[in-house]
Protein backbone atom coordinates (compact mmCIF):
# COMPACT_ATOMS: atom_id res chain seq x y z
CA UNK A 1 0.00 0.00 0.00
CA UNK A 2 1.35 3.41 -0.97
CA UNK A 3 0.86 6.65 0.90
CA UNK A 4 1.03 8.59 -2.36
CA UNK A 5 4.10 10.54 -1.35
CA UNK A 6 6.51 8.56 -3.52
CA UNK A 7 5.06 9.49 -6.90
CA UNK A 8 4.26 13.06 -5.86
CA UNK A 9 7.78 13.55 -4.59
CA UNK A 10 9.18 12.12 -7.80
CA UNK A 11 6.92 14.37 -9.86
CA UNK A 12 7.93 17.39 -7.77
CA UNK A 13 11.63 16.66 -8.23
CA UNK A 14 11.09 16.24 -11.98
CA UNK A 15 9.31 19.62 -12.06
CA UNK A 16 12.17 21.19 -10.10
CA UNK A 17 14.68 19.66 -12.49
CA UNK A 18 12.74 20.92 -15.53
CA UNK A 19 12.63 24.43 -14.03
CA UNK A 20 16.38 24.32 -13.38
CA UNK A 21 17.07 23.08 -16.93
CA UNK A 22 14.85 25.85 -18.35
CA UNK A 23 16.71 28.43 -16.22
CA UNK A 24 20.04 27.12 -17.53
CA UNK A 25 18.66 27.30 -21.08
CA UNK A 26 17.59 30.90 -20.49
CA UNK A 27 21.07 31.74 -19.15
CA UNK A 28 22.68 30.15 -22.18
CA UNK A 29 20.44 32.15 -24.52
CA UNK A 30 21.55 35.31 -22.68
CA UNK A 31 25.22 34.25 -22.79
CA UNK A 32 25.05 33.66 -26.55
CA UNK A 33 23.55 37.13 -26.98
CA UNK A 34 26.09 38.67 -24.60
CA UNK A 35 29.04 37.10 -26.35
CA UNK A 36 27.80 38.67 -29.57
CA UNK A 37 28.38 42.01 -27.84
CA UNK A 38 31.68 40.88 -26.33
CA UNK A 39 32.96 39.71 -29.70
CA UNK A 40 32.10 43.05 -31.27
CA UNK A 41 33.88 45.09 -28.59
CA UNK A 42 36.72 42.97 -27.27
CA UNK A 43 40.16 43.64 -28.65
CA UNK A 44 41.65 41.45 -31.35
CA UNK A 45 43.99 39.86 -28.81
CA UNK A 46 41.03 38.17 -27.04
CA UNK A 47 38.64 37.74 -29.96
CA UNK A 48 39.46 34.03 -30.37
CA UNK A 49 38.74 33.49 -26.68
CA UNK A 50 35.36 35.20 -27.12
CA UNK A 51 34.60 33.05 -30.18
CA UNK A 52 35.47 29.85 -28.30
CA UNK A 53 33.19 30.84 -25.40
CA UNK A 54 30.40 31.80 -27.81
CA UNK A 55 30.62 28.39 -29.49
CA UNK A 56 30.66 26.60 -26.11
CA UNK A 57 27.52 28.43 -24.99
CA UNK A 58 25.76 27.67 -28.27
CA UNK A 59 26.56 23.97 -27.84
CA UNK A 60 25.32 23.97 -24.21
CA UNK A 61 22.18 25.81 -25.30
CA UNK A 62 21.45 23.13 -27.89
CA UNK A 63 22.06 20.35 -25.34
CA UNK A 64 19.67 22.04 -22.91
CA UNK A 65 16.95 22.31 -25.54
CA UNK A 66 17.15 18.52 -25.93
CA UNK A 67 17.16 18.05 -22.15
CA UNK A 68 13.97 20.13 -21.78
CA UNK A 69 12.27 17.96 -24.41
CA UNK A 70 13.52 14.81 -22.67
CA UNK A 71 11.86 16.05 -19.48
CA UNK A 72 8.57 16.60 -21.36
CA UNK A 73 8.81 20.38 -21.64
CA UNK A 74 8.90 22.90 -24.44
CA UNK A 75 12.26 24.68 -24.62
CA UNK A 76 12.08 28.34 -23.75
CA UNK A 77 12.93 30.42 -26.84
CA UNK A 78 15.57 33.13 -26.80
CA UNK A 79 14.43 36.69 -26.28
CA UNK A 80 14.93 39.11 -29.16
CA UNK A 81 17.39 41.09 -27.01
CA UNK A 82 18.73 41.12 -23.47
CA UNK A 83 19.46 44.06 -21.19
CA UNK A 84 23.17 44.34 -20.50
CA UNK A 85 24.18 44.95 -16.87
CA UNK A 86 26.25 48.00 -17.87
CA UNK A 87 27.31 49.88 -21.01
CA UNK A 88 29.93 48.11 -23.15
CA UNK A 89 31.70 50.83 -25.15
CA UNK A 90 35.21 49.34 -25.23
CA UNK A 91 37.48 46.35 -24.72
CA UNK A 92 37.72 46.72 -20.94
CA UNK A 93 33.94 46.72 -20.57
CA UNK A 94 33.65 43.75 -22.96
CA UNK A 95 36.06 41.77 -20.78
CA UNK A 96 34.04 42.67 -17.66
CA UNK A 97 30.84 41.63 -19.46
CA UNK A 98 32.34 38.25 -20.40
CA UNK A 99 33.28 37.59 -16.76
CA UNK A 100 29.78 38.63 -15.65
CA UNK A 101 28.13 36.36 -18.21
CA UNK A 102 30.18 33.41 -16.98
CA UNK A 103 29.39 34.17 -13.34
CA UNK A 104 25.67 34.22 -14.12
CA UNK A 105 25.84 30.98 -16.11
CA UNK A 106 27.78 29.31 -13.28
CA UNK A 107 25.04 30.35 -10.87
CA UNK A 108 22.26 28.66 -12.79
CA UNK A 109 24.37 25.54 -13.27
CA UNK A 110 24.92 25.35 -9.51
CA UNK A 111 21.11 25.35 -9.19
CA UNK A 112 20.89 22.60 -11.81
CA UNK A 113 23.46 20.52 -9.92
CA UNK A 114 21.23 20.77 -6.82
CA UNK A 115 18.04 19.94 -8.76
CA UNK A 116 19.29 16.99 -10.81
CA UNK A 117 20.92 13.62 -10.47
CA UNK A 118 22.82 11.11 -12.55
CA UNK A 119 24.26 12.12 -15.90
CA UNK A 120 22.47 15.48 -15.95
CA UNK A 121 24.01 16.40 -12.60
CA UNK A 122 27.46 15.49 -13.92
CA UNK A 123 26.89 17.56 -17.07
CA UNK A 124 25.74 20.51 -14.95
CA UNK A 125 28.82 20.23 -12.73
CA UNK A 126 31.07 20.21 -15.82
CA UNK A 127 29.25 23.25 -17.22
CA UNK A 128 29.64 25.07 -13.88
CA UNK A 129 33.37 24.27 -13.86
CA UNK A 130 33.81 25.43 -17.47
CA UNK A 131 31.99 28.71 -16.74
CA UNK A 132 34.09 29.26 -13.60
CA UNK A 133 37.31 28.68 -15.54
CA UNK A 134 36.25 31.05 -18.32
CA UNK A 135 35.23 33.68 -15.73
CA UNK A 136 38.62 33.38 -14.04
CA UNK A 137 40.40 33.81 -17.38
CA UNK A 138 38.37 36.89 -18.25
CA UNK A 139 38.70 38.34 -14.76
CA UNK A 140 42.35 37.46 -14.33
CA UNK A 141 41.64 35.54 -11.11
CA UNK A 142 39.12 33.24 -9.52
CA UNK A 143 36.50 33.66 -6.82
CA UNK A 144 36.08 31.56 -3.70
CA UNK A 145 32.72 30.00 -4.60
CA UNK A 146 32.06 29.94 -8.35
CA UNK A 147 28.36 29.68 -9.08
CA UNK A 148 27.25 31.09 -5.75
CA UNK A 149 26.29 34.66 -6.55
CA UNK A 150 25.91 35.62 -2.90
CA UNK A 151 29.59 34.69 -2.42
CA UNK A 152 30.97 36.21 -5.63
CA UNK A 153 29.02 39.38 -6.30
CA UNK A 154 28.30 42.51 -4.29
CA UNK A 155 24.79 42.59 -2.83
CA UNK A 156 23.69 45.19 -5.37
CA UNK A 157 24.67 43.11 -8.41
CA UNK A 158 21.78 41.79 -10.49
CA UNK A 159 21.20 38.06 -10.13
CA UNK A 160 18.98 37.34 -13.11
CA UNK A 161 20.50 35.19 -15.83
CA UNK A 162 19.72 37.68 -18.59
CA UNK A 163 22.76 39.54 -19.81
Amino acid sequence: MSDGKGSGSSESSKDDELKAVQAALSAEHAAVYGYGVVGGRVGEKRRDEARTAYDAHRARRDELRRAVRDLGGDPQPADAAYALPFPVPDTAAAVRLAAELEDRVAGVYSDLVRASSGARRGDAARALREAAVRAARWRGGSVAFPGLAERTAPASAPTTPKA
